[in-house]
């Protein structure tokens, strides 16, 4: 869409701009849309604030797992959960590899030290689950140490959810083709290009491995008292929103009914995961 200076002399407004392409039979979808997700992520954003004071009110201790591929999107969507969050009330944990004293340890350590404390919300960037997925796949555990994790996880969830503390997971799905996109513009753009990794471009040579130990764990993990969301988009803002949406949903926090936003996530790209659910991942 061109606009000339003499266009400008009645603009004023958004709805002037659309009115302007509509009689010029200019496309706007994509501006509308990026005007649209802004518009809906400033509300949410909003009600997370909201949703915070009340946990930090209450003292709740939340935990939410971002896991997912390289690439998925986790990060991002971590960025935007907690771009206006109170930071004296909320953490983001992105473990590194576990050291030489931690590998002697037992494996869930490292995580029960991170857990939210009364009226935090902890994002794990990552979480227990790279024993589940990752490790196995690089090689980075034995299958002793893998089978002691599948057999022990549940429970440790367990002992979470009969101790108060609520723990969501998210799974961020995404295409093959998509994540080689990702991949392939982190390399061209230098802001990006310290995420890209030897591990990432081996995740899509192994990526039916992946999958392999991906649906074990979900198999093996799900269950009422802690299951697995599917976020399921190759479109990273749709999935901001819609898990943003989910987390919303799961709590009565004072004010939500006075909310300005849709609350309510999509079915069509939030699901619980079940074992005949079609993923794309």
């Amino acid at each position: 869409m061109f606009l000339e200076e003499k266009d400008f002399q009645h603009i004023k407004t958004r709805a002037d701009i659309f009115q302007l392409a509509k009689e010029r039979d200019y496309k706007l979808d994509k501006f509308k849309w990026d005007l649209d997700y802004e518009k809906q992520l400033k509300k949410l954003q909003a009600e997370l604030v909201n949703l915070q004071k009340w946990i930090y009110d209450n003292k709740l201790r939340v935990a939410v797992l971002f896991e997912g591929r390289d690439a998925a999107g986790k990060g991002g969507s971590i960025k935007r959960f907690t771009e206006h969050l109170n930071p004296r009330a909320m953490r983001v944990v992105a473990l590194s590899k576990p050291t030489e004293v931690e590998r002697g340890q037992w494996y869930f350590r490292r995580y029960i030290k991170e857990l939210p404390n009364p009226g935090e919300i902890v994002f794990f960037d990552r979480s227990w689950y790279n024993r589940a997925v990752v490790e196995p796949v690089m090689g980075f555990c034995d299958d002793v140490q893998y089978d002691q994790f599948m057999a022990q996880v549940p429970e440790f969830e367990h002992m979470l959810y009969e101790d108060g503390v609520t723990v969501i997971k998210f799974w961020f799905s995404i295409t093959k083709e998509e994540q080689a996109k990702r991949f392939a513009s982190r390399l061209e753009e230098p802001l990006k290009r310290w995420k890209f990794s030897p591990i990432d471009k081996e995740g899509q040579r192994l990526w039916d491995e992946y999958t392999k130990y991906k649906e074990l764990m979900f198999s093996k993990t799900h269950n009422d008292f802690s299951p697995w969301i599917i976020v399921k988009t190759n479109d990273k803002r749709t999935a901001r929103l819609e898990s943003m949406r989910y987390v919303l949903s799961q709590f009565d926090y004072e004010g939500k009914e006075d909310a300005k936003a849709n609350l309510l996530p999509d079915p069509n790209v939030i699901a619980r995961y079940y074992r005949h659910l079609k993923q794309f991942d």
